[in-house]
């Protein structure tokens, strides 16, 4: 069995839930466990983050909330965070159960997800009672209005508000839709100085109010707001709303070093292989392909078994990635290839020993935050990166 593998600490994503929904009492808390639990494992990131005080999930597919409807006790809500392709859309309202919600944020969306209402069954707690059941006593699928307030990525620009109201009214109508909560995202909340999150939350409350004169909120409630995510949680109160999205900072990595001081969390993820061979290499011997790197005298080098198919970019010899063995920091060293790499190592090491390239081992720690830094990336994509034929153990 190759020996490169992630441990995960469902514990730690407990206690993150837990300190993070303590800082918006009055609002639930959204754990988003999109693209595997960012690197965790779906099912084990969402059944931590529910133990420590999450109520809702998010994620970014169809295929994902299906995978954690079928994986997670409980049936909590499932919000869906991108509106989907109406072809996609259509049969995802046929098939997925009823916990899960979809975001919506043009009307070719809404009749797409009015087309086919979402399966019969019993409603979630969190659910009002309908109005009026949909076709064959289905009950009317709960959607999400997003709001563009300057990301730009995707959203109902304000002023297209009334056609995805009208979309809206007329699914209702029919008992297939309703409208369940309004939100927007945060394109710069982790940085406390930008004045733009100020603008985003002031056109929000905009959308809202316009939202309600063009009578969105007619229909039953509960009616739920958000736009806080991670940063916005942390640094922004006016974005707490009546829920807050959580994402890196539930896995315990702050969204940005700015606000590593803002609440103790802790990593819940350790990425380790071992050493699998140990040779001498002599003074200008090269390492690795497109011989990059030479031996500037004897040099001892390690080789563990993990590579840039497992999420270890190729360019980490380059940029001065290092690693723990025996306690100690070594540095990769030339090309990461596509299965391996290598690491300048003393006389001590042997084959056998552990390599951590996230985590602790003895005094040392290399974190998340800190490969990102000398990759010129942010943590979010290291974590996400981490390959699939890495096995997940829980610890």
């Amino acid at each position: 069995m190759r020996p490169s593998l992630i441990r995960v600490r469902p514990a730690a994503i407990e206690a993150n839930a837990a300190r993070l929904a303590a800082l918006a009492p009055g609002a639930a808390l959204c754990a988003v466990v999109k693209a595997g639990g960012y690197g965790h494992g779906a099912a084990t990131a969402a059944t931590a983050a529910l133990a420590g005080g999450a109520s809702w999930l998010a994620v970014a597919t169809a295929a994902e909330a299906d995978e954690l409807a079928s994986a997670v006790a409980g049936g909590p809500p499932v919000l869906v965070l991108s509106e989907l392709d109406p072809d996609d859309a259509a049969q995802a309202a046929s098939t997925l159960p009823p916990s899960v919600r979809f975001t919506v944020a043009t009307p070719a969306g809404v009749e797409a997800l009015a087309a086919r209402p979402g399966l019969a069954g019993p409603r979630p707690e969190t659910e009002a009672p309908a109005a009026r059941p949909g076709p064959a006593g289905r009950q009317p699928r709960p959607v999400h209005l997003k709001i563009d307030t300057g990301m730009h990525r995707m959203g109902a620009a304000p002023g297209d508000l009334a056609g995805v109201v009208a979309a809206l009214s007329r699914a209702a109508a029919a008992g297939s839709v309703r409208l369940e909560g309004v939100w927007t995202h945060l394109a710069a909340a982790d940085d406390p100085g930008d004045p733009f999150t100020a603008t985003q939350l002031t056109r929000f409350d905009a959308a809202l109010a316009e939202l309600g004169r063009l009578g969105a909120f007619s229909g039953p409630g509960p009616f739920v707001t958000h736009a806080a995510n991670s940063a916005g949680l942390l640094a922004h109160p006016r974005s707490h709303r009546e829920m807050a999205r959580v994402g890196i900072a539930a896995y315990g990595v702050a969204p940005a070093p700015a606000l590593a001081d803002r609440v103790r969390l802790e990593p819940a993820l350790e990425l380790v292989s071992r050493v699998t061979a140990v040779r001498s290499v002599a003074p200008g011997e090269s390492v690795s392909y497109g011989r990059s790197w030479y031996a500037p005298g004897l040099v001892r080098v390690a080789t563990a078994p993990i590579g840039y198919a497992d999420g270890v970019r190729r360019d980490s010899g380059a940029a001065g990635v290092e690693v723990l063995i025996r306690g100690r920091r070594r540095r990769i060293l030339g090309r990461v290839t596509m299965d391996q790499l290598m690491v300048a190592v003393g006389g001590e090491v042997a084959v056998g020993d552990e390599v951590v390239l996230i985590g602790a081992q003895g005094d040392e720690r290399v974190t998340v935050d800190e490969v990102a830094g000398r990759l010129g990336t942010i943590a979010y994509e290291v974590l996400v990166g981490l390959g699939p034929r890495l096995p997940r153990i829980v610890k």
